[in-house]
């Protein structure tokens, strides 16, 4: 899931795409996936096309959601796969990528 997420992503158009597997270092998911939309435009339509193609092709629902788009962020819990949507300037301040840097990184593309 966490692998067709990355590539829903990349086909709407997503930014700076990561996929890390944090399934030894995180107690509640086991991987993350991290992009970056460039306005509240588009960050809703990355959210979208995750929610709607994840439903369709997997029936699989998110179990939270968090953020707004205006926000600069949207986080999509699917339990074991967390999706993380950012504005490039809130990307920056979180800098997940150093928090959970002991995660295995698994995709990236930019």
């Amino acid at each position: 899931m966490a692998r067709q997420i990355v590539n829903i992503v990349e086909d709407k158009m997503g930014e700076d795409i990561l996929l890390l597997d944090v399934s030894e270092h995180c107690p509640f998911a086991d991987y993350f996936v991290l992009c970056n939309g460039t306005s509240d435009r588009q960050l809703k339509a990355l959210v979208a096309s995750v929610r709607e193609t994840v439903k369709k092709e997997l029936s699989i629902l998110p179990h939270h959601i968090e953020g707004e788009p205006f926000a600069g962020w949207i986080l999509l819990d699917y339990h074991n796969v967390i999706v993380h949507v950012f504005s490039p300037e809130l990307r920056a301040y979180y800098d997940l990528e150093e928090v959970w840097q002991e995660g295995k990184v698994l995709v990236r593309v930019q």
